[in-house]
C-alpha cells in the first residue's frame, strides 16, 4: 500500500510507502537489506508515465522500520495509506511469506524468504500496490523474469534453482533471485489513470494484526 505524489514543477511522480516489522525474528539487518532491496528493485526500470503529453519520471520511496513493541490496535486503527505492517518470524504455516489479500497492507515474512537478494520483499510490495501474479507461468525463452511471477514459474535454465534441472522437475524452476522489477510491472500500476481520477491511494486496508504462527 502507498501514496501518489505528482511533482509538476520536476516532472517526477513518488510512491510513498512505509513498511513496520514486528515479530520474533526482527534484526537492523533485516530492515537495512528489505529497504534497500525495494528501492533498488522498483526504481531500476526508470519508469516514466505520460501527463498531459510530458513524460513523468516515476520514483518510489520505500522506508522500513522494525517495533518490536507494536500493539494490535496500532494495526487495527491505522488509517496512513502509506503504512504497511508484516510479521517477520522464523515459522510460518505454509511455509512461505504472504500477504492477506492483493493491495492490502498486511501480511508476515518467512525469516528465511529474507535472505539478501531474494527479492522476496520487493514481490510482496508488488502485492501490496495491487499487482497480482501473471496468468502465463511457462515464460521459456522469454528472458528474465518479471517481478510478480511466483515461485515454480517455468523459466530458462539460467533462471533456474539449479540450470541443469530439467523443467518442472526438482530445481526446474524460478529461482527468485533472478526476478527483476520492469517497466511493465509499473505499467500495471496504472498510475496516469489513477491520477487523473485524482486517486492517490495504491491498495486498501486489510488492516490485519498476525499473532506468531504455532509448529
Amino acid at each position: 500500500m502507498g501514496i501518489i505524489e505528482v511533482d509538476t514543477s520536476r516532472c517526477q511522480i513518488y510512491i510513498q510507502s512505509h513498511f513496520f516489522l514486528y515479530g520474533n525474528a526482527l534484526s537492523e539487518t533485516i530492515r537495512a537489506d528489505m529497504q534497500d532491496e525495494m528501492n533498488t528493485m522498483w526504481n531500476q526500470p526508470r519508469a516514466l508515465v505520460w501527463l498531459h503529453a510530458t513524460p513523468y519520471l516515476v520514483n518510489f520511496n520505500i522506508e522500513v522500520h522494525v517495533n518490536f513493541q507494536l500493539l494490535e490496535n496500532e494495526v487495527l486503527t491505522n488509517t496512513n495509506p502509506r503504512h504497511n505492517y508484516f510479521r517477520v518470524e522464523e515459522f510460518v504455516k505454509g511455509n512461505i511469506s504472504f500477504v492477506d489479500g492483493i493491495g492490502c497492507n498486511t501480511g508476515m515474512f518467512k525469516l528465511e524468504n529474507l535472505y539478501k537478494g531474494s527479492t522476496t520483499a520487493s514481490h510482496e510490495y508488488g502485492h501490496t500496490l495491487g499487482l497480482v501474479h501473471p496468468t502465463d507461468l511457462d515464460i521459456r525463452g522469454k528472458g528474465k523474469p518479471g517481478i510478480m511471477y511466483p515461485r515454480g514459474t517455468l523459466v530458462d535454465p539460467n533462471y533456474q534453482y539449479n540450470p541443469a534441472a530439467r523443467a518442472g522437475e526438482d530445481g526446474g524452476t524460478l529461482c527468485p533471485i533472478h526476478r527483476v522489477v520492469q517497466s511493465n510491472d509499473i505499467e500495471l500500476l496504472r498510475l496516469a489513470e489513477k491520477i487523473q481520477r485524482k486517486q492517490w491511494v495504491l491498495g486498501a486496508f486489510s488492516s490485519r494484526y498476525h499473532e506468531a504462527h504455532m509448529a
